[in-house]
């Protein structure tokens, strides 16, 4: 029996409500970490590659609630409230998924925002090892151009700190993200969590900061032998979240939202981890 963590994209929110769950459920003794597979799409790319990094859970969570911390991170150039009115356009066409990623991509390509190297300095300080990890780790990021979807690990001969800004480069938010002479934007993009690389895990566990319509489609096309649970935010950590996921205000109200909730997964977890 194998088992698959799937983790998914939420801002700086998410991934604070991430590092606080899994915290949470390690000092319940329900801890997913040890997974066979790790899935970490946008906010969850940053999680995995802490997770993976050596630093323990309550060492990370540690640093999610510390101020001094907060000193490396940098307001996003666009609320979401402002970023929903830029993007309605583009999910209101009646055009099917893989034109509405490329539009996604050009909009991204064309927003005037940070620089590359400025994005980057900031996942220098969220990430506490900037080396894959040992275990399999996978990191979707979405081409510009194409809209189609790269899967990057250990082998794929890209740095993890590329990977982590790609997979988490939000259309409209920050830069598209450069290697392999391709520019490439946020891994949410395709699915919020992209369970379905989960595939070949008997077992897999999804949490998932916001839940995306496609996670059900994915979960079911893991196959009937497979069990699976997803956590997502209750009502206390949605409320944790405030009105913009992307504001570093949030992380530690989201962080502490999520450790707390991880005593009523505790139990499911288990049964899971278990199986």
């Amino acid at each position: 029996m194998t088992l698959a963590l799937v983790l998914g994209g939420g801002g700086v929110a998410g991934i604070a409500w991430h590092t606080g769950v899994l915290a949470g459920l390690a000092r319940a003794g329900a801890d997913p970490t040890g997974a066979d597979l790790v899935v970490g799409t946008s906010a969850g790319a940053t999680v995995a590659a802490q997770v993976g990094g050596g630093y323990g859970l309550d060492e990370l969570f540690a640093r999610q609630v510390d101020p001094a911390t907060l000193v490396t991170e940098r307001a996003p150039p666009v609320t979401v409230a402002e970023l929903l009115v830029r993007l309605a356009p583009i999910y209101a066409a009646d055009v099917d998924a893989p034109e509405r990623r490329r539009r996604l991509g050009a909009m991204a390509i064309d927003t005037d925002t940070v620089a590359e190297e400025v994005r980057r300095a900031i996942l220098v300080g969220r990430l506490v090892d900037h080396r894959w990890p040992h275990r399999p780790l996978l990191v979707p990021v979405v081409d510009a151009a194409t809209g189609e979807r790269r899967v990057l690990d250990r082998r794929s001969g890209v740095d993890l700190l590329d990977a982590v800004a790609a997979s988490s480069a939000v259309p409209g938010v920050w830069p598209p993200v450069t290697f392999d002479g391709t520019r490439w934007i946020d891994g949410g993009v395709w699915t919020l969590t992209n369970t379905d690389l989960a595939a070949g895990h008997d077992r897999v566990l999804v949490l998932a900061p916001i839940v995306d319509p496609a996670l059900e489609v994915e979960l079911a096309g893991l196959g009937p032998g497979v069990r699976a649970e997803v956590v997502s935010p209750d009502a206390v950590s949605l409320q944790a979240f405030g009105a913009d996921v992307l504001d570093p205000a949030v992380r530690e109200p989201a962080a502490r939202a999520g450790l707390a909730q991880a005593a009523d997964e505790a139990d499911r977890v288990r049964a899971l981890l278990a199986d």
